[in-house]
């Protein structure tokens, strides 16, 4: 089989990607699914012995042509040479695969972007849109390209979240999770208050007045 490589150079060019980088991924990944497509991941003796001749993965830098070697070994299991193998329906199998490593990759590089904004973001106010979620206790904010999180304890009781109305947010907690950024959000954050009136006063966004401490009951009362 043989990798598009002009795909790889526009990642270079595009997303900064480097072409060496991604041959060695793609190889990786053509390697596992070649292991488990033949069994090897799953045999005996590699699990007791890591440090066995293992087959290996090699793409020709140039024309893209993806070549799978494997072992030759001698009755004492020492690697003698090596050999071309070429499973029934594998091309298929390692294409998935290259193609799986790619979107992954580039799913990657699109978090780590928005995690670098927003952690920039971590205790200021943002502005979005109320969004319908799994779970109607966790209220889902749309700030365009992710979804942050208002959980039932950063709510203000008696508070109405409609769906589709535009609400501004405390960011709490900006991290990665399994599924991608995961950005937490509150409406009863001491801080919420001392923003919104950075925002609105003049001498306080100047500095000229400085808010020395807040007591908050959200929903009741706030003392500034």
């Amino acid at each position: 089989m043989d990798i598009d490589l002009s795909v790889l150079k526009l990642m270079e060019s595009e997303r900064e990607i480097p072409f060496d980088e991604l041959v060695v991924i793609i190889e990786q990944a053509i390697l596992v699914a070649y292991e488990k497509h033949t069994g090897q991941a799953d045999h005996r003796g590699m699990r007791e012995n890591p440090d066995a001749p293992r087959a290996r993965v090699e793409i020709d830098k140039k024309t893209g042509h993806v070549v799978v070697y494997i072992p030759i070994v001698n009755e004492e299991g020492e690697k003698t040479g090596e050999e071309v193998d070429s499973p029934e329906d594998f091309g298929r199998i390692a294409a998935h695969a290259a193609k799986q490593v790619i979107n992954q990759r580039l799913r990657d590089i699109g978090d780590d972007r928005i995690l670098g904004e927003y952690r920039g973001k971590d205790g200021d106010i943002v502005s979005g849109i109320i969004a319908q979620g799994p779970n109607p206790r966790m209220i889902h904010v749309n700030l365009g390209e992710v979804e942050a999180i208002l959980p039932p304890e950063e709510q203000v009781p008696g508070e109405v979240y409609e769906h589709g109305a535009r609400i501004r947010v405390y960011v709490t907690k900006v991290d990665k999770g399994l599924k991608g950024p995961s950005i937490t959000v509150s409406r009863t954050h001491p801080g919420l208050v001392r923003k919104l009136f950075a925002m609105e006063v003049p001498e306080i966004h100047r500095g000229l007045v400085d808010i020395t401490s807040i007591a908050r009951e959200a929903g009741h009362r706030t003392k500034i």
